[in-house]
């Protein structure tokens, strides 16, 4: 915990220099208790910037092919979990519901990769399915706006606290629409 207490101050420093993002809605976020923080993903800082929302530590999954040198000790010691994108590795799952289980933030991106301008992106279900599982809330947000080096940076926006029911695959649909029309309004503005 001290390491990811270091590695967060580094990275909030960095960002709050770099990236200037504009947060909105953080009443949203919990003080104390798991959820998921799930959301859309725009850019290759978006889980840095994330972090640094919170002074509690948030787990995201990450591709595994990112976990190679050096990095990878820095996404160890920031309790990053790796993921293989073709879903026959459940190990991470099963860490990701462990940590909520204690108490602990799991974020992730439920498109599993970033927009690259293509938009919102279908789904997957793995949010869904590991707050349901875990019986915790997702906490939604929506990231508007760009990335532009040292000037004002993106928009993040928290949404009300979403609790998914068992028909997954519904759950999955209504977590998509919420965050759809979280950009929608994030856009606008």
């Amino acid at each position: 915990m001290i390491k990811y207490k270091i590695l967060r101050g580094i990275v909030k420093f960095l960002v709050s220099i770099y990236v200037r993002p504009t947060f909105k809605g953080t009443e949203n976020i919990p003080k104390k208790g798991a959820f998921v923080l799930a959301g859309n993903h725009i850019h290759l800082c978006d889980p840095a910037t994330l972090l640094t929302v919170t002074k509690r530590q948030v787990h995201f999954l990450a591709k595994a092919s990112l976990f190679k040198m050096p990095q990878a000790i820095i996404f160890n010691n920031m309790g990053l979990i790796g993921v293989t994108r073709d879903g026959t590795d459940g190990s991470a799952y099963k860490k990701a519901v462990e940590y909520l289980k204690n108490g602990e933030i799991v974020g992730i991106y439920p498109e599993g990769t970033r927009e690259r301008g293509r938009g919102l992106m279908p789904f997957k279900r793995g949010a869904v399915k590991m707050a349901y599982d875990a019986d915790v809330k997702i906490i939604p947000f929506a990231t508007t706006g760009r990335y532009r080096p040292f000037r004002k940076g993106p928009v993040i926006t928290f949404g009300k606290p979403y609790k998914p029911q068992k028909d997954l695959t519904k759950s999955n649909e209504e977590l998509r629409e919420i965050i759809r029309k979280m950009i929608e309004k994030g856009n606008k503005e």
